[in-house]
């Protein structure tokens, strides 16, 4: 196929948010020199950022000068090397003239409410002897007249390229198509045409090929990273891109050096450090908002997917690829406040517990120290002769007489466990989550239940401890609450966890929480705990 298509390699640019751009410097160099060997049209050399002090085994430097010295032992060879800019990030004062530095090149992104900023520092780039790559980030978030007013100001810049920028992955081909010849049909037609995408739907490879089948006479180029590494799900792959254009387009791309970049120099990283499609860039994706809100809530470790969901079909347009950290935050909370009149529930709860004939509370949650004090905790109950509370989890191996559930995906996994088996223990549920089929005997206002801090607002045990004050207890024994420390020891069942990862504050949050609390109620550990009451 005789058309005019050439690939740019972002490696050590969109595969440097992997590791902070830490790839080592012969690896950068290495790189370049494998990618130049492959025959690649264009190498991207990294990020320019004043902001980032000099580190010479970083992609990530504060000036031209910074990518002279990472350089200066390699040839350039027949690639042209190029460098990014996020508007915004560099002033100009740090790119020296064109002539003075390794790279020919240079890419700036700017989402659309910059426009009118950005355009003149690129102009300036351009004066500067730079070929002049823009970048038309969150391709989605433009209506067509927008774009056409955009390629208008493009073209009178004339820059050397114009590139189409799938941010969030969210184009198939057909919507790809339609932005690509809306802009091929006013674009000036000396100007380059570029494609980066994002593999959230994985579609990163099909919608390259199909990029690059469309009907124009201009050059089309192509962006790819080795191994697909990336930000987010990661991109269209280096070298599954040049062995297309091997066998399509007549090309000559030297495959085996860049299977040498992906053994001898990404793997390492990969093993350590993952990229690829995940099902949470799939949802932000697919919900066409930013991926933040989605690891927002997935954060959470408290809503099904199908809540979540919910909560990101009612983010506003104007901010589904802007992220606001304060309206997620109020939105999440919003979606938990289902308030219901739980007076009934709480005069029946303390009746039943009355009828027990015992005055001693032990709670119980899914710590490790569940397993390995087991003979401890059964004891300290028998001699309590003790009512018992778990948080979030029922296990038959104690004499459970509540289960308390807070948090949506637990009622999940609690009533997969159970499956059609009716326990002994009484389940009391809050009001935020969704009966399936296992009905539970009380259900507590959700919202009343909340914490006053905002780090530990929605913790199961602090909602329990205000359970536990409405129904005038004033002593608690803890077993099995153990604190977290990021491993297989977290809990007692792997069933149990859905978040791979805590933030270590909680314990000090935690701590101040049930020093707070202890003020009311006495709070006693029966098991160890990382928890500190003062």
């Amino acid at each position: 196929m005789e058309k005019n298509v050439q690939v740019l390699d972002c490696t050590l640019r969109d595969g440097g948010y992997v590791n902070d751009w830490n790839f080592g410097h012969s690896v950068i160099t290495g790189i370049y020199k494998r990618l130049e060997a492959a025959g690649m049209d264009f190498i991207e050399v990294g990020f320019l950022d004043d902001r980032r002090d000099f580190d010479i085994n970083r992609s990530i430097m504060p000036n031209t000068e910074a990518i002279n010295k990472i350089f200066s032992s390699v040839k350039k060879g027949n690639a042209m090397p190029v460098a990014m800019i996020d508007y915004g990030t560099c002033s100009l004062e740090s790119i020296g003239p064109c002539d003075s530095t390794f790279i020919d090149g240079i890419r700036v992104i700017f989402k659309k409410e910059k426009i009118a900023q950005a355009l003149p520092f690129c102009k300036a780039i351009k004066d500067k002897g730079y070929k002049l790559f823009i970048q038309a980030i969150s391709i989605t978030s433009y209506t067509d007249s927008e774009m056409l007013d955009y390629v208008q100001k493009i073209n009178e810049i004339k820059p050397y390229a114009f590139s189409i920028v799938d941010t969030y992955g969210l184009l198939d081909n057909k919507s790809m198509a339609r932005y690509f010849y809306l802009i091929d049909h006013n674009l000036d037609p000396e100007i380059v045409m570029g494609y980066h995408e994002h593999n959230n739907f994985q579609l990163g490879f099909s919608n390259t090929i199909k990029f690059l089948e469309k009907d124009t006479t201009r050059t089309l180029v192509a962006d790819s990273t080795v191994y697909g590494m990336g930000k987010s799900a990661g991109n269209c792959a280096t070298e599954l891109l040049a062995m297309h254009l091997n066998d399509y387009y007549n090309a000559n791309y030297n495959l085996s050096q860049l299977l040498e970049i992906v053994d001898n120099d990404l793997m390492p990283i990969y093993q350590r450090r993952y990229w690829g499609y995940k099902y949470d860039f799939y949802i932000s994706a697919m919900q066409n908002c930013h991926p933040f809100y989605v690891q927002y809530l997935l954060q959470k470790s408290t809503l099904s997917i199908s809540s979540i969901n919910e909560i990101l079909s009612r983010i506003p347009k104007d901010k589904k690829l802007l992220y606001d950290k304060v309206w997620i935050e109020q939105a999440y909370v919003d979606y938990q406040n289902i308030t219901i009149d739980d007076t009934t529930a709480y005069e029946m709860l303390k009746y039943d517990m009355k009828n027990k004939e015992k005055t001693e509370i032990v709670i119980l949650g899914p710590g490790i120290s569940m397993k390995e004090e087991k003979e401890k905790i059964e004891s300290k109950i028998a001699q309590l002769n003790a009512i018992v509370f778990s948080v979030n989890f029922y296990d038959d191996r104690y004499p459970i007489d509540y289960t308390f559930i807070s948090n949506a995906k637990r009622y999940c996994k609690f009533v997969d466990i159970i499956g059609d088996t009716k326990i002994l223990a009484k389940l009391i549920l809050t009001s935020n989550v969704n009966v399936i089929d296992y009905v539970p005997d009380y259900v507590l206002n959700y919202e009343s239940l909340l914490s006053h801090r905002k780090e530990c607002i929605d913790n199961s045990l602090l909602l329990l401890f205000n359970v536990m004050y409405r129904i005038g207890v004033d002593h608690v024994w803890l077993a099995g609450f153990d604190g977290f420390v990021n491993n297989e020891t977290d809990y007692f069942d792997r069933n149990y966890e859905f978040s791979s990862m805590k933030d270590l504050h909680i314990n000090e949050w935690m701590s101040q929480a049930l020093s707070e609390l202890s003020k009311s109620i006495k709070i006693d550990f029966i098991t160890r705990t990382k928890y500190v009451i003062e």
